[in-house]
């Protein structure tokens, strides 16, 4: 496998950690690349509701017409309980870093769902 390929295995491997998965999609509705009801099912009420205040503004947009598209470059997170994670996400476009917050809760129905959403002062 040449090492592209395992780089890109990687990407992947990661992509679907909940923290990632999660962490993507906010990044393309807070930015305008997809309608925030591609979330439906996937936040709680609450969140749902930031995220339906958030999403017209597109807070997390590239500046400029001719920058980059945004992507999540490292997502970290912390566990407090069980069922329970709180995460954060770096967001790079172009020489722009930003940050998103958000905890996901996982449901009876054993899916990560979206409780809550906070990207600090820029919102």
């Amino acid at each position: 496998m040449s090492r592209g390929a395992a780089v890109a295995a990687a990407y992947r491997q990661r992509d679907r950690l909940p923290r990632y998965w999660f962490a993507n999609r906010l990044l393309l509705t807070l930015s305008g690349q997809r309608p925030v009801h591609t979330l439906l099912g996937h936040a709680l009420p609450a969140a749902y509701d930031r995220l339906v205040e958030l999403a017209p503004r597109a807070p997390l947009r590239p500046a400029g017409g001719r920058a980059t598209a945004p992507v999540v470059r490292r997502c970290g997170e912390y566990r407090p309980r069980h069922g329970v994670i709180e995460a954060f996400a770096r967001i790079a476009s172009g020489d722009r870093l930003s940050a998103l917050a958000f905890r996901l809760e996982l449901g009876a129905d054993a899916r990560w769902r979206c409780a809550a959403v906070d990207l600090g002062p820029l919102a």
